[in-house]
């Protein structure tokens, strides 16, 4: 992994040191291709930085708290990595880099107020530095300035980043509610994934191929891929939580749990039939927030359930449907590289 730092302002306190995050390295690639990604990530980083800058420290300390936390800057990357299918990182690539990733960072912002999350990324989370109020309203601040950048980028870039914040917001409101009790719940939270996760991925990869000069074919296959992508990236991340414990999470697992929240493997073991279930069923049907016995019960026994290799199973056939959407890209080490990307999100998790 290659990384780069970068001198930011450090608030009150003067200026500090912040060093990009290290690339995400991808197997198979040429050094000249990795060096080249990790030259982009540098310059989306320094504008990262300077988009948060803020007359008033605390504004600025605020904003950039989640930021300087680190993060894997999926997004940004592949925003890079599909500008290589065209004519390479420019300047509007870097905007739309650093734009897709402060529309990410602002969400994060308001996830945790609606989680009431005390950790993100092994930091304190901006509502328990700050509180509930200052952390959505950093959260909007950065809406504005990944707004602002865009509209830099033309007309059309505005409407996209419009239509992918509508859905993004949708997907999240239909989270956060009961399944409407029609139709399969597995394919209705599945259809919440692509737009509360998916779209942002999509609109992330859409924008490196337009800012290349890719054809509209390349920027909708490419668009395609990034929604099953950032499906597969969320599926994935539904069994970390589960999973991992909270060295490898840098926050509580069983978050969702704690939440009443269905994902994936929560869907599997109650749609299953053996009695031996039951008690998970019930657990999981109950109210966690409050019960750390029941919530670490809960937690034991989803970890032990075939639910498990099931939502494991359904997460694979998702990365494999994302790779199967660059079948009519030309070969080539670009392709390879976007292949390996959904496979390296689904390791994630063995």
């Amino acid at each position: 992994m290659v990384s780069h730092g970068q001198p930011t302002t450090g608030g009150a306190s003067g200026p500090t040191l912040v060093s990009t995050p290290p690339v995400m390295a991808i197997p198979g690639i040429s050094a000249e291709l990795q060096q080249r990604l990790a030259d982009g990530m540098a310059r989306v980083d320094a504008l990262l930085q300077e988009t948060v800058q803020h007359e008033d420290p605390f504004i600025m300390e605020a904003s950039a708290h989640l930021l300087n936390a680190g993060g894997k800057r999926v997004r940004p990357l592949l925003t890079l990595l599909a500008a290589e299918l065209g004519e390479g990182i420019n300047d509007a690539v870097i905007t739309a880099a650093a734009a897709v990733e402060l529309t990410h960072l602002a969400s994060l912002y308001h996830d945790d107020v609606m989680d009431d999350a005390d950790v993100r990324r092994g930091t304190p989370s901006a509502n328990a530095k700050y509180d509930n109020s200052t952390a959505i309203l950093v959260g909007d601040l950065l809406f504005g300035k990944a707004s602002e950048l865009v509209a830099d980028l033309g007309a059309e870039a505005v409407k996209i980043q419009a239509r992918t914040f509508v859905r993004l917001c949708a997907g999240q409101i239909r989270d956060d509610r009961p399944h409407p009790g029609d139709g399969d719940p597995i394919e209705y939270y599945l259809g919440i994934l692509a737009d509360k996760t998916g779209v942002l991925i999509a609109t992330a990869a859409r924008y490196g191929a337009m800012f290349s000069g890719c054809d509209a074919a390349t920027v909708e296959l490419v668009r395609e891929y990034g929604e099953r992508v950032g499906m597969t990236f969320q599926l994935a991340d539904d069994l970390i939580d589960v999973a991992s414990d909270i060295d490898e999470l840098g926050k509580e697992p069983g978050t969702d749990l704690r939440e009443g929240k269905r994902t994936l493997p929560v869907l599997y073991a109650l749609a299953s039939t053996d009695p031996a279930d039951a008690r998970l069923q019930e657990l999981v049907r109950s109210d966690l927030a409050g019960d750390d016995a029941a919530h670490a019960e809960a937690l034991e026994l989803l970890r032990m359930h075939p639910a498990m290799a099931a939502a494991k199973a359904k997460t694979d056939e998702v990365a494999r449907s994302a790779q199967a959407a660059l079948d009519q890209l030309p070969d080539g080490e670009v392709k390879h590289a976007l292949a390996v990307l959904a496979d390296l999100i689904v390791s994630r998790v063995g």
